[in-house]
């Protein structure tokens, strides 16, 4: 989930503060000297909206790593490492990808993800938690489907995805402020806006932030079942679902609070706003689907 919560962060972060940057820099006034100029406002919108979402995608190496701590892998220095390294390049090559960086960080709980604003210029990095409670063949697996991420471009698709709806939030944001400012708070300055709009529009470009991480995480979910699949092709079937049967076993109650399993790449059933803004399907479904896709292939053979 990593991978995806620190993109949409991010993303609403940056446009957040271009945005406000924006604004105070006098750049709004234009659009609104004769009214609302809906074309200008909305080309505004666009430029500004794909271009906070790409700037998200272009750091989110940088974040992902500074964020969980992860150490690349430049020289192993142990068989497990080393190990690493040579799976992840094997998976690489079968995937038709560039070889990513590998980064190993420390955390107790069993978790991986794979970020980069490219298929060629990607990072994969898993949980010390994770190479403990896993078999090597469960690792394999799991770096499988963080590999498919990549030969998916599953982050280049989230960032179109994000960048269409950034461009909505400011889009709807700046016409709320607008009519706050000259309706509400009955702002007659022709020659620009009062405090009240510039709140507005940023509490607005939040709120409405949100709701276009919920879309962004449906999408998400949707291509973690291509993910695991992807991972069953590269390690086996077998080898996936004992993957996902072990995060299971790691996100139950017993083994792991509610409140940090909800962030773990487990996808571990999140109830109300949660469920909405979980990037992951919850794991027994992503398990019964990799059975079915199993027995079905099983059947046509």
């Amino acid at each position: 989930m990593k991978r995806v919560f620190l993109f949409l962060v991010t993303n609403i972060a940056i446009v957040v503060v271009l945005s406000a940057v924006l604004s105070l820099l006098g750049v709004d006034r234009m659009l609104y000297q004769n009214g609302i100029n809906f074309g200008a406002l909305l080309v505004f919108a666009f430029v500004f909206g794909m271009g906070g979402s790409f700037l998200s995608l272009a750091i989110s190496k940088w974040m992902a790593k500074r964020s969980v701590g992860a150490q690349v892998i430049d020289q192993p220095r142990n068989d497990t490492e080393n190990w690493l390294v040579n799976t992840v390049q094997t998976h690489a090559r079968a995937a038709g990808i560039a070889m990513p960086e590998v980064a190993v960080f420390d955390s107790p709980e069993p978790n991986a993800f794979a970020t980069g604003p490219s298929r060629n210029n990607s990072l994969v990095a898993v949980s010390t938690g994770l190479m403990r409670s896993m078999k090597p063949d469960q690792v394999s697996a799991v770096l499988g489907h963080e590999v498919s991420h990549v030969a998916n471009g599953d982050m280049v698709t989230l960032t179109l995805i994000q960048g269409v709806l950034n461009t909505f939030v400011i889009f709807l944001s700046h016409i709320v402020g607008h009519v706050v400012d000259r309706v509400v708070l009955r702002n007659e300055d022709g020659e620009g806006h009062g405090i009240g709009y510039f709140v507005t529009v940023i509490v607005t470009e939040i709120l409405l932030g949100i709701l276009a991480s919920i879309v962004v995480c449906w999408f998400s979910r949707r291509r973690e079942f291509r993910a695991d699949a992807g991972g069953a092709q590269l390690a086996g079937v077998g080898s996936m679902v004992g993957a996902l049967q072990a995060l299971q076993r790691s996100a139950e109650p017993a083994h792991m609070p509610e409140q940090v399993a909800a962030f773990g790449i487990s996808g571990a059933r999140p109830g109300g706003l949660r469920r909405l803004l979980a990037s992951h399907p919850p794991l027994e479904d992503r398990i019964a689907t990799l059975r079915e896709g199993s027995h079905i292939a099983g059947q046509g053979s």
